[in-house]
């Protein structure tokens, strides 16, 4: 495989940006070597800036549920970019797809638009507050909300222990209000509540784990959650920026059966435009300005091309729900089949699967929180990572990152990610 336009312009982006990369973990350090510049993509396939083409996994890190440039999505962006790409005001798609949203949605019955994911996180945390009156909110290990100060908080040494700063730049005054539980377990939320009484405004959490790999809610854990925050008047706040209308129409709320208070979304809504919104009960929205005292603004906010992208995506899902039973189907095949290739082999490896989401997690263990999938050997995961690219089969670059899944693969495609996945194990 020739990499060379590759390398130059990594070696050139080096220059000029940190790490030669907008977002760490397209350096490939995870990996090793150097980073592919995409140059295209279409259906299940991207091209490198050499012209080699990949099966990809990815999917943008999840928006693209109908493939690469789906022809809906691009005309309508098209079709919007002949009346400007900004104008700072109030439109009506931003109108029709807010209506949508909340009909998908049957929690959200008012949304707010913002830029990004991290945008809808801080956001939603600070609208929280701001209705609560109070300040400290409880997040879990290994569940990623963006890059807001009050997110990069590492665990503390026990239960009821303060966060520490993860990241040079975030204060330990922004720490102190950060609190820290393991995923799915119950118990540590409770004390946490009790040894805080009083000043959590928050629980949030991915429904659905997606940045420590694919990680599922063991059985009553969500549900637990929300029993706690109804008994002690504390926000419950679901990021479905990945999983919202992934997992299924209305997101991974529909398919647990549990409703949040708030929810924050992305990615999807602006059919992989940069996009982000917030939402939830109509007396918690309230609060946002200009109906109530919680600012948050943006000039960007609903952009018309982002909408109209978002909004061609989500009628296709709402008008197709097919699209779902479609994709559990290909996520049902890849790892029937990857079992079925550790089997032969005798590997010990493991896998976590929900719809169009999974992981193959380099550990014997199961893999129900960031400790778990912390034991995974990602010095093997790189070689099968490398192993898969040589074969054309492009894999997020990291083990703690679940890959993406679309309805354009098609049976040719999960054939050759199959004999792909195979021969690498085999290498390994």
């Amino acid at each position: 495989m020739i990499t060379e336009k590759s390398k130059q312009l990594f070696e050139k982006a080096k220059k000029f940006i940190p790490g030669g990369v907008n977002s760490p973990v397209r350096a490939f350090k995870a990996v090793g070597g150097n980073p592919l510049f995409i140059s295209k993509a279409d259906g299940p396939y991207i091209v490198d800036a050499d012209g080699n083409r990949f099966i990809e996994l990815i999917n943008s890190w999840g928006p693209m549920v109908l493939g690469h440039n789906h022809p809906e999505v691009r005309e309508a962006v098209i079709k919007a970019m002949e009346n400007g790409t900004s104008f700072g005001a109030p439109t009506a798609m931003e109108v029709e797809i807010a209506e949508l949203i909340t009909t998908m949605v049957p929690s959200v019955e008012k949304i707010r638009m913002v830029n990004s994911g991290t945008e809808a996180t801080m956001s939603a945390i600070r609208v929280a507050r701001g209705y609560t009156g109070k300040d400290k909110f409880i997040k879990f290990e290994g569940n990623y909300h963006g890059h807001g100060d009050s997110f990069l908080i590492a665990a503390g040494s026990g239960a009821i222990t303060m966060g520490n700063p993860d990241s040079p730049g975030v204060t330990k005054g922004t720490a102190m209000d950060t609190l820290l539980a393991p995923y799915n377990d119950l118990e540590k939320v409770r004390l946490l509540v009790e040894a805080n009484k009083d000043e959590i405004a928050a629980i949030i959490l991915e429904p659905v784990a997606g940045n420590m790999g694919c990680v599922l809610p063991e059985p009553g854990f969500l549900e637990g959650l929300r029993k706690i925050c109804d008994e002690e008047g504390i926000v419950l706040i679901f990021d479905e920026v990945m999983t919202g209308f992934r997992l299924a129409r209305g997101g991974a709320q529909e398919v647990m059966g549990v409703k949040p208070d708030l929810t924050t979304m992305g990615k999807i809504i602006g059919g992989g435009m940069p996009v982000g919104a917030y939402g939830g009960r109509k007396e918690i929205m309230e609060f946002v300005s200009p109906d109530g005292p919680v600012y948050q603004a943006g000039t960007l906010s609903g952009n018309p091309i982002a909408m109209a992208a978002g909004l061609a995506m989500l009628r296709h899902l709402h008008q197709n729900p097919a699209v779902y039973t479609q994709l559990e189907q290909t996520g049902n095949t890849l790892v029937n089949g990857i079992h079925a290739s550790l089997d032969k082999l005798g590997l010990p490896y493991t896998t976590n699967h929900i719809g169009g989401m999974y992981s193959l997690f380099f550990t014997d263990k199961k893999v129900r929180d960031f400790a778990d999938a912390q034991t995974c050997d990602t010095g093997l995961f790189g070689k099968y990572f490398k192993a898969m690219l040589d074969q054309g089969i492009y894999l997020a670059p990291s083990q703690y990152e679940s890959l993406f899944l679309s309805t354009a693969l098609e049976k040719e495609h999960l054939d050759q990610i199959l004999e792909a996945n195979e021969k690498a194990l085999k290498s390994l």
